[in-house]
This record gives C-alpha cells, structure tokens and sequence, in this order.
C-alpha cells in the first residue's frame, strides 16, 4: 500500500490549474470565436464537401481508403494509450520500483509521491483511450453510411445518406481530437514528476502548443484559403 498524504497547497493549486486548462482549451476549440474558428471547426465545413463530393465519384476506391486510414490512426492511438496506461499502473503497482525509480533519477518526492504524480498521467490516458474506441467505432458507422449511398447521384437519398455519413465524420473526428487534447495534457502531467512547478509549466507549454496549433498555425493560414 503506498501512503498517500494530503497534497501540498502548491501542488494542489499546480492540478488544479492542470484540470482548468484541458476544460478551457477543449472548450476554446470546440466554441471558438465565429471571426476566429479553430482548425477542428474549419475543418468540419471540409468533411461535409468530402461527402458532397463522394456521392459523384467515380470510383469510389479512394474514399474508401481514406476513411480506412482514418480508422487506422485512431486504432495505432488508443493501442498506444492502452500500452502507456499498463506501463503506468505497473508502476504504482510496484511500491519497490516507485522508491527505485525516486532514487535513481532527479526527481521530486519520494516513491509514494511518485506513484501519486502518476495519477493524473493515468486519467487522462484512460479518458484519451475511451476517446479514441469510440472514434473509431463512429468511422466504422461513417463507412458503413458511405456504402449506403447510392451510386446514382440523381436518387434522392444519395445526398442525404452523404450528409448522414458527413456529420457522423464529424463527431468521430471531434472525438478523436478530444483524445489527442487528452495526449497532450498527459504528457503536460508528467511535468507533476518534476514537482508543482514542473506540472505548471509542462501543462503551460502544453496548453500553449495546442492553441497555437489551432488558432495561429501555418496549416490553419491554408486551411483558410477555400478559394483560389
């Protein structure tokens, strides 16, 4: 049984703010602005033309394969997040190996502290890990949609069955994206490892890295371009 004691004000003030920042950068995100849309929203409008425009090609191989790597991402990602959160109830599993790990490496607390660090690691990991199935089960209902819709563009249920497969493109890539925003703030945790002000500015750089890439990326300047 490892200890755990009463967080310290600082390390509960450094979680806290943790929490605080994956709550306010997701919904920065996914409610931005309407004069300054985020990737994840500009990228919605590029989903429904993708459908739009598979009701009319010819064939249709290569909307196939794309929806397959799609799913394929999403499988490698929750994979790797089930293996990552192994890794780390191992770890607080094994008292003996926490004090090791104290030991033999610069970080903060000792090896109950550690395996309390540990934690918010895990969480987001597990929460990353639920994102990532369920987006690639909604892929799955995308594909199976897209085979439904007509190859006679001119029925009249060709372009609704596309719009159905759209939008559910659309919440399985919100989750997907929800599970990486859970990746990042993992890693951001790991900071914790280094002490409360290691945590504050891993989840700062964090945080800053994933808004920048939203909101004020070169990708995003492109994005914008629609039209020639």
């Amino acid at each position: 049984m490892l200890p755990f004691g009463p967080l310290p004000l600082l390390d509960a003030a450094a979680l806290g703010y943790l929490v605080a920042a994956w709550f306010l950068a997701s919904w920065l995100i996914e409610s931005p602005p309407r004069r300054h849309p985020s990737v994840s929203l500009i990228m919605q409008d590029y989903r429904r033309d993708w459908m739009r425009t598979f009701v009319t090609r010819q064939p249709r191989i290569f909307d196939a394969t794309l929806i397959d790597s799609l799913r394929q991402g999403t499988a490698f990602f929750a994979s790797a997040s089930m293996i990552a959160i192994g890794g780390g109830v191992a770890l607080i599993g094994n008292a003996g190996a926490v004090q090791r790990l104290a030991g033999d490496l610069p970080l903060a607390g000792t090896g109950p502290d550690l395996a309390l660090r540990m934690l918010p690691v895990i969480g987001f990991l597990a929460n990353a890990l639920l994102k990532f199935v369920w987006a690639h089960r909604l892929f799955g209902y995308c594909s199976i949609l897209m085979a439904a819709v007509p190859n006679d563009p001119a029925d009249p249920v060709a372009f609704h069955r596309a719009g159905q497969a759209a939008e559910i493109n659309i919440t399985a890539a919100r989750s997907f994206n929800r599970g990486l925003r859970s990746i990042y703030f993992a890693l951001a945790a790991l900071g914790w490892l280094l002490g409360p002000w290691g945590l504050i500015i891993g989840n700062t750089l964090a945080t800053g890295v994933l808004l920048r890439r939203e909101f004020a990326s070169q990708s995003r300047r492109v994005i914008l371009m629609r039209e020639p």
